[in-house]
């Protein structure tokens, strides 16, 4: 992996100093926040790219909270995807059609309706979490063992600021 001129592989400027001990903490922090948010944007949109399964990226996300959530309402599925409740009935119908969700009568109100993911809807999301995988797999493996020790180290970092304080 490449470091931006003027960066060495261990995060040093060419002079030696390391991009903290040129700035101040504060403005230091806030560069790596931006860099980091812009990262994991592009990484999500990869992610997404490589792995939709003949999914639309909407449809792919609506599937998963169906099987997040268990037996969503079509309004419950809407509130959670934030769009409107006709979108998620037009979405709805096309994942019925693909076979990958149903749509239920709710046993507790009849005027309502349930979707629940069928079989093939669990076998797309585990081919969705492959094809992710394997992109990141087929990208690791292209670093060098140093720097896939980095990314070992990244995880980490990035899994210890996930913890909540």
């Amino acid at each position: 992996m490449t470091p931006p001129p003027g960066i060495s592989a261990i995060g040093t400027t060419a002079a030696g100093a390391t991009a903290t001990e040129q700035a101040s903490p504060g403005l230091a922090n806030e560069d790596v926040a931006t860099r980091l948010r812009i990262a994991i944007n592009r990484m999500q949109r990869r992610l997404r790219q490589q792995s939709l399964a003949g999914l639309s990226p909407a449809q792919a996300s609506a599937l998963g909270s169906v099987n997040r959530l268990g037996s969503p309402t079509l309004g419950e599925l809407a509130a959670t995807e934030q769009v409107q409740p006709p979108t998620m009935t037009r979405m709805v119908s096309s994942l019925i059609e693909a076979g990958v969700v149903t749509r239920v009568t709710d046993d507790t109100d009849r005027r309502s309706a349930r979707v629940r993911i069928t079989p093939a809807g669990l076998r797309t999301l585990e081919r969705i979490r492959t094809l992710k995988n394997a992109f990141l797999v087929r990208r690791l493996s292209e670093l060098s063992p140093e720097d896939q020790g980095h990314a070992l180290e990244l995880v980490e970092l990035l899994e210890h600021l996930l913890v909540e304080p």
